[in-house]
């Protein structure tokens, strides 16, 4: 018996019937990483670089009174460049800059500013802009060169105590940390080697 076209994949479709689509559950996107995190990774980071204390802890102190300065766009350069004239850790001096930012920049510029105007006896105080880049930063120097003059002044006497602070907090955090590592890496290797007795000091 000849079964017609439409019946035949009727009796198909009774015999292996489609499967439903599994839906893939969608996952959810990974949030960006945060401003606290990336503070986070950068801490984490300057602990682990390369070199004497002392020369990382420099470099630091450099990078956050060059920070300090309205040199924005520019900042970078002269912090790694003063640190490799002086043998200092150019990769800590890079961090240190890094103080100012899109986020801190506002904040930073403005307690300089006023700061700075207080001390050369402006008695205007000039409006900042909520924003700060190169443009801005260069719009204020051609136009209004009293108020970079400010800034400078500013940033000097607010530079020198945080870049003191920053050398003596960084060498600390840096010497605790390297110590904590060695006797991590001491225990470690006792644990490897129990019938060993440990390294003289």
């Amino acid at each position: 018996m000849l079964i017609k076209t439409h019946e035949y994949r009727h009796l198909l479709m009774a015999e292996y019937p489609l499967k439903e689509e599994t839906k893939t559950p969608v996952q959810p996107q990974k949030h960006a990483v945060t401003y606290r995190e990336l503070l986070r990774r950068i801490y984490h980071r300057f602990l682990q670089i390369r070199g004497r204390p002392r020369e990382i802890a420099l470099g630091l102190a450099l990078g956050l009174f060059v920070g300090m300065s309205p040199t924005l766009g520019f900042q970078m350069v002269i912090a790694v460049s003063i640190a490799a004239l002086l043998k200092w850790n150019k990769i800590s001096a890079a961090i240190g800059v890094w103080v100012t930012n899109p986020v801190t920049a506002p904040i930073i510029y403005t307690i300089t500013y006023v700061t700075g105007a207080k001390f050369l006896g402006h008695d205007e105080v000039f409006q900042l802009p909520k924003e700060f880049s190169f443009d801005v930063v260069l719009g204020l120097f051609r136009k209004t060169p009293e108020v970079m003059l400010a800034m400078t002044a500013g940033g000097i006497i607010i530079g020198l105590p945080v870049a003191i602070a920053g050398y003596y907090l960084a060498y600390a955090l840096i010497t605790r940390y390297r110590r904590h590592a060695q006797k991590r890496s001491l225990k470690r290797a006792l644990k490897q080697s129990p019938g060993q007795s440990p390294p003289a000091p």
